[in-house]
């Protein structure tokens, strides 16, 4: 069993409203090893229909970012955990200066950043033949200024233990179909081998992580049959093997580990 020593440590993790998601999953993981946890979301709003929620599927998926954090804050209770959630736009600069100040007003300190909030576009609009402004605009304002304001202000704000994790996904590098979203992902893998340049004299390091198809619940019986072919090891990817990864990540054990971008894919997309 690995000892993290989290005991002492304040992580803050974006995109925190979906129970499935990795940022749930990811905010649990560090509560159940002792670390105190800040949890951002944002609501994105989509429609979706109310007898399609109690399965997976695009439904079930829009309803859970679509609603606040409760289910994850009744979890973090369970675990008696010490946790702050804020509701907040990580893409707006004073709205990041409010979060890294009401956090640490209640920790003093914040050694740990997850940036996993991302946002897509869900109307077919993000092809070459069919991209608009508003797609490319929306889509990066929140995964690559938003990602960079979190990361800013954490080095502003740095305390005597530094580790920053990203979130891309294993096709960042090829796309198709979705390329602006694809494009976002692939300049967060760019600016996570820069930023850790810039920031190994502090003793952070800043890795990313590229999940496969991770079933946050937006994956359907069909499409599960069509992905999981193309999936090597034979099974879906689960939000707990992208949160174990980060969690490694985070820790002591990792602190030459840096720049580096890890796939945990199940060899899907190589």
């Amino acid at each position: 069993m690995v000892e993290y020593g989290f005991q002492d440590k304040v992580a803050l993790i974006t995109g925190t409203n979906n129970p499935q998601g990795i940022g749930a999953t990811t905010a649990l993981a560090f509560a159940r090893e002792g670390a105190k946890v800040i949890l951002v979301y944002k609501k994105v709003l989509r429609p979706f229909d109310k007898n399609k929620t109690d399965r997976n599927g695009t439904d079930r998926y829009y309803q859970a970012n679509a609603g606040n954090a409760d289910i994850v804050e009744s979890k973090l209770k369970e675990l008696n955990a010490d946790y702050l959630i804020i509701e907040s736009d990580i893409s707006d600069e004073n709205a990041v200066k409010e979060i890294y100040s009401t956090a640490i007003h209640r920790y003093g300190k914040i050694d740990i950043l997850v940036n996993n909030a991302a946002v897509d576009d869900e109307n077919g609009f993000d092809t070459i033949e069919k991209i608009t402004q508003s797609v490319i605009d929306d889509t990066f304002a929140v995964n690559v200024r938003g990602s960079i304001l979190m990361i800013n202000q954490l080095i502003k704000n740095r305390s005597n233990y530094g580790r920053i994790i990203n979130i891309s996904t294993d096709a960042a590098q090829i796309f198709a179909g979705q390329i602006s979203y694809g494009a976002s992902k692939a300049t967060l893998e760019a600016l996570t081998r820069s930023i850790a340049l810039e920031v190994a004299k502090y003793g952070i390091t800043v890795n990313c992580v590229a999940p496969g198809p991770t079933q946050t619940g937006w994956i359907d019986n069909e499409l599960e049959k069509a992905v999981v072919p193309l999936i090597p090891i034979g099974k879906l990817i689960q939000p707990e093997d992208i949160a174990e990864t980060i969690l490694f990540l985070a820790s002591e054990q990792a602190r030459m580990i840096t720049g580096q971008v890890i796939k945990v894919s199940g060899g899907h997309a190589l």
